[in-house]
């Protein structure tokens, strides 16, 4: 239990630099992220519109429109968490 709560102050109290951090995350790396995530966000929206609907179609167009739309909502998301430096 000692242990474990040296390890969480050493990570919580860590320290980065404004250029640490920029390096750290760079955008074409949070777009890799967010196709990756988005691919199975995606076949878990359209197995779910399938189940609800019984409609191929209607659940393929209702995961395609959640596929664009969450993944650029994620993108700034991610953008965004990357500038905060609370919790780093």
């Amino acid at each position: 239990m000692i242990v474990d709560q040296m390890i969480l102050d050493k990570v919580a109290t860590k320290k980065t630099s404004y250029e640490t951090d920029r390096a750290s995350e760079k955008p074409l790396r949070s777009v890799a992220k967010a196709i990756s995530w988005r691919i199975v966000g995606t076949l878990d929206t359209l197995i779910v519109s399938y189940v609800l609907t019984g409609e191929i179609a209607l659940a393929t167009s209702i995961a395609s429109i959640d596929f664009v739309t969450k993944m650029i909502l994620y993108f700034f998301h991610e953008r965004i968490w990357n500038r905060i430096k609370w919790g780093k």
